[in-house]
């Protein structure tokens, strides 16, 4: 295939591109003027990735790339992802999010793009006493990011019922893994703190569940719905990724200590779950395992087992702030 990735220089995007590049495919990793491929330097995958510095949000820009490079795949992963952020500049989350979506799919539909695969999430479904999250189940996003990674859904799955576009949406849980250099995450966080023998600090009670799916795990079911759009029944659909139970953010973060063999332990300062996020979310992966046979093959502990390597490796320190060290945990 050849292959643009929007985000192409964050998380996902850097174990997408290496994960295509060493079957064959070509690869173009798109990013804003600012943006800074880190994560893409991992074993030199960015000496072989054409980087395109196109803001998500500029329709015309993309069509140039998709034109330029011959793209028949593209997977949007470009977005504001955190949850924070999204909370105090909700206008613009929105605007990345929402509009950054409809300019990939207007691109796609103007240069004929065979397959598109487009980015949403867990949080799109919202609070919900129907747990785990099944993909017919209504969106019911209740706070900004979870309410723009919603409508991007929804938006993207119109293209193939109106436009017959060949798209399809992924609703993953909390991706994980080395290269994510975003010091606000749980995961980064605890590491840094682990490998700096500092208390990770968690800035809720602990008790909130998450679903955790390792970076490569979460490649793979990409590649899967992709391959899958060669079909009209994976058109149109959305369909859901995770590990495969819910983990409590405490027991991460000791399994993370364990791992690193840090001697400190956490430094709690939350009670119940902090403003704008929810107690318990984990998903039901089971329509996507019947359509293409995917599972996830990496469990927790050995997902962070390689996560701590990869940093070890790559990024033994955060990204500071301000010159000051990282703060961590949530």
């Amino acid at each position: 295939m050849k292959v643009l990735i929007t985000g192409g220089f964050g998380l996902l995007g850097s174990w997408l591109a290496k994960a295509l590049l060493e079957r064959g495919d070509s690869v173009v990793a798109l990013g804003r003027h600012d943006s800074r491929p880190s994560a893409l330097r991992m074993e030199g995958t960015i000496d072989d990735v054409a980087v395109a510095l196109v803001d998500v949000r500029d329709r015309h820009g993309i069509e140039r790339t998709l034109t330029e490079h011959a793209v028949d795949t593209v997977f949007h992963l470009a977005a504001q992802t955190l949850v924070g952020a999204a909370r105090e500049a909700p206008a613009e989350t929105f605007d990345v999010n929402v509009h950054g979506t409809w300019s990939v799919l207007e691109a796609c539909c103007a240069r004929g793009v065979e397959r598109v695969v487009v980015a949403s999430s867990d949080k799109a479904y919202g609070p919900s006493r129907q747990l785990p999250y099944v993909e017919d189940q209504p969106l019911a996003a209740a706070y900004p990011y979870d309410a723009s990674k919603a409508a991007a859904d929804v938006i993207a799955r119109s293209y193939w019922r109106s436009y017959q576009l060949p798209v399809a949406v992924a609703r993953f849980a909390n991706v994980y893994g080395g290269g994510d250099l975003q010091p606000s995450r749980l995961i980064p966080e605890t590491v840094w703190a682990a490998l700096d023998q500092r208390a990770p600090v968690i800035r809720s009670d602990g008790t909130p569940q998450r679903d955790f799916l390792y970076v490569e795990d979460a490649v793979r079911a990409y590649l899967a719905i992709a391959g899958a759009l060669d079909s009209p029944a994976a058109c149109g659909e959305a369909f859901n990724a995770g590990g495969g139970a819910p983990h409590a953010v405490l027991d991460v973060v000791r399994l993370v200590l364990r791992v690193v063999g840090a001697t400190v332990e956490p430094d709690i300062r939350g009670a119940g779950t902090p403003a704008g996020e929810l107690d318990c979310q984990y998903v039901d992966h089971a329509k996507l395992s019947r359509l293409t046979g995917w599972r996830p093959e990496v469990e927790l502990e050995d997902g962070l087992r390689r996560t701590v390597a990869w940093y070890r490796r790559y990024a033994p320190r955060p990204p500071s702030r301000d010159g000051e060290p990282s703060t961590v945990g949530r």
